[in-house]
């Protein structure tokens, strides 16, 4: 399919689900803003300006709506507000707020439109624009996508300047003093002679007036929280062990679940004897959920020994039962028929293949887990008047209707308490946890109940990384790279995800199968990029940053073949492909950051890679030594440009953790299965990087692009191919699988 009309199929199937989800009622709609979720029931003497803030005599609350799941969103957020409004830690409380339309994510609009992140020719901002409505209409709050920073970048500094001024004129109307007069600091508004009056003390007058909405944000030279180090505000409970997550909370009478259903995905419980289970010290019921069982004890240890005790009949696995099967699957995925589409097509690739001896390559990435430190849980109460749920969740309005569809409620009668949650990575997009906890709370009204998952049934019961393998052909030409043609097979991770959230699947091919690999910022004159869509194996969900974790891997491995072929310096050569400032930017700045080019010594080796992911370019060069007892990795340098870095020392923990992600899992980790099953169950089974294995990571914040965009993810794709690639500049072993202990030994 040529260029023009594989763009114009996007288009219109972009035209399709936009129609579908409501645009046609008219722009009108889609402008409209949503409520103020916080105007309703607002007590006497207490304002509210906007959904992120709320001010009454004892304090000020800002809302922070973004689930906060260990990266720290929800000081970003605050900062964001307190910036415009002019408050300092400490002035405020936060609060994630209630599940509502009005935190829509604008963000999704950006990822959502089958373009490149820097196309911003009127079909692809048009595509924006189409997307964000539908985003809005339905009003989908959820965070994920590295989009948490880029949503929450305009809209909160104006709720922030917009509560400033609305406080200004109440502070104008009391004093008799002109606003133009008026200036704010320290969470108050000054007077020309000193005097200050208190937010807080503003607030019942401020609550008549109607919110100043014409306001102008401040310039960022008097920014004083944005882009300067700060201190996070959950820093301190963290480091001390004394913040509360979703597995910490507990409520008078409580009763303590677990639940053990078919540890192959999807399949049935044919039948169980829990008659063992049910003499069991602590064990007050047996429950039956959907295809499993729950088990309700006086503690969370006594209803894990009870739901180890019962014995089980389970139903076969609905997709292939051996590992060997699943890479079979996507061997035979490479025809025509299962061509989900080609992405990109520049020159004449098969032309250039024909008249060259061409170079080939298959690369595999396997299933890996989510694993975050904290199990999923959750705390629910029904009655029958309501349910309320407490849970850490990226999708909190799902969260409730899910709830509302099992129980029976009204979806306004479902009250979801959004927690922190002790790490995610994709996990906290999935609703077992929600799920099961609604079908117990429906059986055990009026009594609370804390269901809490083993660690062997979290992995058991994870919706890992999709399976992935790419197959490369390509060509050299007088020392430069010619022709890259790169397919990748790939099960559709969210075809696979979405109706596990009740959504539909979306029409149209699966942008995550060649994400990082399609966008390359390469200049070659014959690029192909093509997605094989595989037939649905086990099912898979969103992993730390998706498709790009694999499609880079593959594409970035693949291209330092090429350019290793043509005798070419790897980050020269890149560089010199490069077509887009910003990327090449990154590029150079990763280069200077790491001396390439000094002198390493014997035995030792640098690799570079770059994936652009969620419109963050980001590049990273890795440097290890060749021991006699194995690969040691010596440092990582990252050089990423996000448009804004709000606050330094968040952005490089960001990326510090990213890499050890990144590095960690291409390293040890990988899903496998058998007879139906996932064989890992725990972190001995599927063991990231430890701590004597971390590198010095040096990072760098690129402010040249124009959109705001995040840095959650993006720094996990370039890690693989960086270290693969390092490792055959030190041993000429060229690894195309992870993970790479399969075939060399760490240190």
């Amino acid at each position: 399919m040529s260029r023009l009309g594989t763009i114009a199929r996007r288009t219109f199937l972009i035209g399709s689900v936009a129609i579908a989800g409501g645009v046609a009622f008219g722009v009108y709609m889609a402008r409209r803003p949503h409520p103020n979720p916080l105007a309703a029931g607002l007590a006497e003497g207490e304002a509210t300006f906007n959904p992120w803030v709320k001010i009454d005599a004892d304090g000020i609350t800002l809302i922070t709506p973004h689930s906060d799941v260990g990266q720290g969103v929800r000081h970003m957020q605050a900062m964001l507000i307190a910036e415009e409004m002019d408050l300092d830690p400490g002035q405020f409380t936060t609060d994630f707020g209630p599940p509502d339309p009005a935190y829509w994510n604008r963000a999704f609009s950006e990822e959502g439109a089958p373009f490149m992140s820097r196309d911003d020719s009127w079909g692809a901002e048009t595509a924006r624009t189409v997307v964000g409505y539908v985003v809005k209409i339905f009003g989908i709050q959820a965070t994920g996508g590295s989009t948490a920073v880029a949503d929450s970048f305009d809209k909160l500094r104006e709720a922030g300047a917009v509560a400033r001024e609305t406080l200004k004129l109440a502070a104008a109307q009391r004093s008799g003093v002109p606003v133009a007069n008026l200036t704010t600091a320290g969470a108050a508004v000054t007077l020309p002679d000193g005097t200050q009056i208190a937010y807080t003390d503003l607030a019942a007058e401020a609550a008549a007036l109607d919110p100043v909405t014409d306001v102008t944000l401040r310039d960022p030279s008097e920014w004083r929280l944005i882009g300067k180090p700060q201190r996070r505000l959950d820093i301190v409970e963290k480091s001390t062990g004394t913040a509360t997550y979703g597995i910490d909370l507990a409520l008078d009478g409580m009763v303590h679940a677990t639940v053990r259903f078919n540890p192959r995905q999807g399949g049935a419980l044919n039948g169980y004897d829990a008659s063992a289970a049910e003499a069991m010290r602590g064990v007050q019921k047996i429950l039956p959920v959907t295809n499993g069982v729950a088990v309700i004890a006086d503690n969370t240890w006594r209803a894990f020994q009870a739901a180890d005790a019962i014995e089980y009949d389970w139903a076969e696995a609905p997709y292939p039962a051996e590992q060997d099967d699943h890479w079979a699957a996507l061997s035979a995925s490479f025809t025509e028929d299962r061509l989900d589409d080609e992405w990109r097509h520049e020159g004449d690739v098969p032309a250039a293949l024909a008249a060259a001896d061409p170079i080939e390559a298959e690369y595999r990435a396997p299933y890996v887990a989510h694993a975050p430190l904290e199990p999923l849980n959750a705390l629910i109460l029904v009655t029958d008047a309501r349910v309320d749920i407490w849970a850490g969740h990226q999708i909190p309005r799902t969260v409730e209707d899910m709830v509302a569809g099992i129980t029976g409620h009204d979806v306004a009668d479902v009250h979801f308490h959004n927690q922190y949650a002790g790490g995610s990575f994709g996990h906290r997009l999935e609703f077992e946890n929600i799920r099961y906890a609604a079908e117990i709370g429906a059986q055990m009204k009026d009594t609370p109940v804390k269901l809490t998952f083993s660690r062997e049934e979290d992995f058991a019961h994870d919706y890992p990384r999709q399976i992935a393998m790419a197959r490369g052909a390509g060509a050299v030409t007088d020392g430069a790279v010619t022709t890259y043609d790169l397919s990748i097979a790939s099960p559709s991770p969210i075809a696979s995800q979405m109706p596990r959230a009740g959504f539909p699947a979306p029409p149209g091919p699966d942008m995550q199968i060649v994400a990082g690999a399609w966008n390359m910022p390469y200049k070659i004159d014959n690029l192909r990029v093509r997605a094989y869509r595989a037939p649905e194996l086990a099912p898979v969900s969103s992993w730390r940053s998706v498709g790009a974790s694999h499609a880079g891997f593959f594409a970035e491995g693949f291209l330092d073949e090429l350019i290793h072929a043509a005798g070419r310096d790897p980050l020269e050569a890149r560089i010199g492909m490069c077509d887009y400032d910003v990327a090449r930017k990154v590029l150079e700045a990763v280069g200077e950051m790491s001396n390439w080019g000094s002198e390493l010594g014997a035995g030792r080796g640098r690799g570079v890679a770059f994936v652009s992911s969620f419109g963050t370019p980001t590049a990273e060069v890795v440097e290890v030594t060749a021991t006699e007892d194995g690969i040691k990795i010596d440092r990582v340098f990252v050089a990423a440009d996000v448009g804004r870095v709000v606050d330094p020392v968040n952005f490089e923990n960001h990326v510090q953790g990213a890499v050890v992600w990144g590095l960690g899992h291409a390293m040890n980790c990988e899903i496998t299965y058998a007879d139906g099953m996932a064989e890992q169950s725990n972190y001995d089974w599927h063991e990231a990087m430890r701590l004597y294995q971390c590198p010095e990571i040096v990072v760098r914040g690129l402010e040249n692009q124009p959109k705001i965009r995040g840095i959650g993810e993006p720094p996990v794709p370039p890690a693989a191919p960086a270290l693969a690639n390092a490792i055959f500049a030190a041993t000429g072993q060229r690894l195309r699988e992870m993970p790479f202990n399969k075939f060399v030994e760490f240190v």
